[in-house]
């Protein structure tokens, strides 16, 4: 069953805010993909990276909808309605992204 989003409306054309995890960059940690928050351009490190820092981003502001931002996959989530929404366009990398392999 798929729900619906009431966020959509708040989805904003945003300038990543790095060229990767902005915490794990700065404390020298790795990630294995990234989100993009669609409200602030907060660049964070998915859930299966070890500080999880997209969603301690929403947990911070309550942004609630993320793009699949490394490599740019095409789909939002909205954390608070916990389902993918469509994106009316997708972030231009800064690129190059540091890749952790």
């Amino acid at each position: 069953m798929t729900r619906n989003c009431d966020h959509q409306a708040v989805i904003q054309q945003v300038v990543p805010s790095a060229k990767g995890c902005e915490e794990c960059l700065a404390s020298g940690d790795w990630w294995v993909h990234l989100r993009l928050c669609r409200t602030c351009g907060h660049v964070g490190c998915c859930d299966d990276s070890p500080n999880r820092h997209a969603t301690a981003h929403h947990h911070a502001t309550h942004h609630p909808i993320i793009e699949g931002y490394d490599p740019p996959e095409g789909w939002g989530w909205c954390y608070v309605d916990e389902t993918f929404v469509d994106l009316p366009n997708q972030t231009p990398q800064l690129g190059p992204i540091k890749r952790w392999v």
